[in-house]
């Protein structure tokens, strides 16, 4: 499968079948001049991939050095960490004609996708996902970022990679607690947009190849009509709200994203039904499905506790948040509401 997502300024070229890792190198050589590519990996996922990478684009005439191996996790989305990337390309000497190569899950494509929206006001990027949570989401869209001490991903930019390439025989060698992880982000595509592919995970009548092609094309189409998240891409977000004050509150690392997106979700269509937006059936469908992948639908934390980091969330516009509510499966709504009242009805869920 092929899709050219037109943004303003850019058209990406995303790839997604078996194999097409193979044609990396190709696919570099044409987007690019330059023959210096910086390759961003972290260390579950360079003792997999790292050398054949290397080898793939040396083919294509790259040099690539030695690579850039950061620690894996969410704690590697930290300034100082963004910092040592800008030093190492400026080692290899990359220019604004070369490519930076992001290899791995969505922690690597944030940070080296905000190190190359930076460095000499912006280089090119290739993003490689190899996590499901990265093919399906992260990867694609231009949304760089950091984390800072006060919430996640505050720090950031928006700069489109020139292309994704996403080989589903990456998924093999992906631990299962990171497939379950990225199982959240595609049960929530089925929730704001798609009640087809939801009713297939509902039943397990879906393949991993048709979710993530679906996943993609779900999200490529909405990148394109909102890229800079003004209106219609702010959706994506169902589940992010009180999944990132989780998170956050956990400490970055301390729950995966995607388990912490399950239970926002949870959350959202609770508290959906409560307002009198979302349909009566739609919690216990969903906590069915996302049961079914073995992945979280509660938390102990209260609301009063999540409060801080929910008023910060970015999509906090002229003091009300955009928080996103399904009217059934499929069917997803921004819904303006005062960040207090929200705190105050997220109470009478989560206590």
């Amino acid at each position: 499968m092929k899709i050219n997502l037109k943004t303003a300024n850019k058209v990406t070229q995303i790839y997604a079948e078996a194999g097409v890792i193979e044609k990396l190198g190709e696919l570099a050589a044409e987007l690019v001049k330059g023959r210096r590519a910086a390759i961003v990996s972290d260390s579950n996922v360079a003792p997999h991939y790292l050398e054949h990478i290397k080898e793939i684009l040396a083919q294509s005439g790259f040099t690539t050095g030695a690579g850039i191996v950061v620690p894996a996790g969410e704690a590697s989305k930290q300034p100082d960490k963004l910092i040592e990337l800008w030093e190492e390309f400026n080692k290899l000497g990359i220019t604004r004609k070369d490519v930076i190569i992001a290899l791995g899950g969505g922690v690597v494509g944030d940070l080296a996708g905000f190190a190359a929206a930076t460095y000499l006001r912006g280089c090119p990027i290739i993003q490689v996902p190899t996590s499901l949570l990265a093919m399906v989401d992260s990867s694609i869209g231009g949304k760089t970022g950091i984390d800072l001490p006060f919430g996640k991903n505050l720090a950031g930019a928006f700069h489109q990679p020139i292309a994704v390439v996403t080989d589903s025989n990456m998924l093999k060698t992906l631990p299962q607690n990171r497939y379950v992880e990225g199982m959240a982000e595609v049960i929530k595509y089925g929730c704001i947009s798609d009640a087809e592919l939801f009713r297939g995970l509902e039943c397990g009548s879906v393949s991993d190849e048709a979710f993530v092609a679906r996943s993609i094309a779900i999200k490529a189409g909405v990148v394109e009509r909102d890229e800079f998240d003004l209106g219609e891409r702010m959706l994506l977000n169902f589940g992010h709200t009180v999944g990132h004050a989780i998170e956050k509150n956990m400490g970055f690392g301390g729950i995966s994203h995607g388990e912490a997106v399950a239970i926002g979700m949870v959350v959202a269509a609770k508290l959906g039904v409560k307002l009198g937006v979302t349909k009566e059936s739609v919690p216990e469908r969903l906590i069915g499905v996302l049961e079914r992948y073995g992945l979280p639908t509660t938390t102990s934390y209260k609301a009063t506790e999540l409060a801080s980091a929910i008023c910060s969330d970015k999509k906090n516009l002229a003091n009300k948040l955009h928080f996103v509510l399904l009217e059934d499966i499929g069917k997803s709504v921004l819904y303006p509401i005062e960040p207090a009242r929200l705190i105050d009805e997220l109470s009478t869920i989560l206590g």
